[in-house]
């Protein structure tokens, strides 16, 4: 299997599927689904949840078929595309786990662009709600990637932004139409970036 993941199978798992904390998004199988897998989905959540390198420059999103789990999404922190694995792995009622999560190269030119956008994002005085801790807080992150090149801010931001060869895809839920459109926005002002692709997915309440 090629380290690669397919945009299509992301999409999939965008366009009509469960947005989970602002961050993860779940597919589902088609049908009635037993409690079996209820349960193993919401285990699965959990495990990746408590993965403690997942960040606004990742992106992770799986599909839970019977006992198998497939995961998708793009991993900036080198160690997050096997921790994931190893974390679904331990879950009961996990059989087997395709994990196609692509591990991003690491390019000082694409860092500079995801921080660009970062803020451009996050400090915008109607997106910066997206922010926990708000534009202050965007703003301090920004200011620390000075003094730690490589790094990446943590915690639920609904917004991930990734960055591939000079070429930025939104990924994540916002609330409106609006903001969508905003944040493709602000992400084309970034000096150097190749394009942008806006697959953010407006939640429906």
């Amino acid at each position: 299997m090629k380290n690669c993941v397919s945009r299509r199978g992301i999409r999939t798992a965008l366009i009509g599927t469960l947005a989970i904390a602002g961050a993860f998004v779940v597919t589902t199988t088609s049908g009635a689904q037993s409690v079996g897998v209820k349960q193993t989905t919401l285990n699965v959540q959990r495990a990746l949840q408590r993965l403690p390198y997942y960040g606004v420059f990742d992106f992770l999103a799986f599909g839970v078929d019977r006992g198998t789990v497939t995961l998708l999404g793009y991993a900036y922190h080198g160690n997050l595309k096997s921790d994931a694995a190893q974390a679904v792995k331990r879950v009961s009622g996990v059989d087997e786990v395709a994990d196609q999560i692509e591990s991003l190269p690491a390019s000082q030119n694409d860092d500079r662009i995801r921080w660009a956008t970062f803020y451009n994002i996050y400090t915008d005085d109607f997106l910066s709600r997206y922010a926990p801790g708000g534009a202050m807080s965007a703003r301090y992150e920004t200011r620390s990637f000075a003094r730690f090149p490589g790094t990446q801010p943590f915690g639920t931001y609904p917004i991930h932004i990734i960055v591939k060869n000079g070429r930025t895809m939104l990924l994540g839920v916002v609330d409106s139409e609006v903001d969508k459109t905003l944040a493709g926005v602000r992400a084309r002002e970034v000096t150097g970036v190749f394009g942008v692709e806006n697959d953010l997915v407006v939640s429906k309440g």
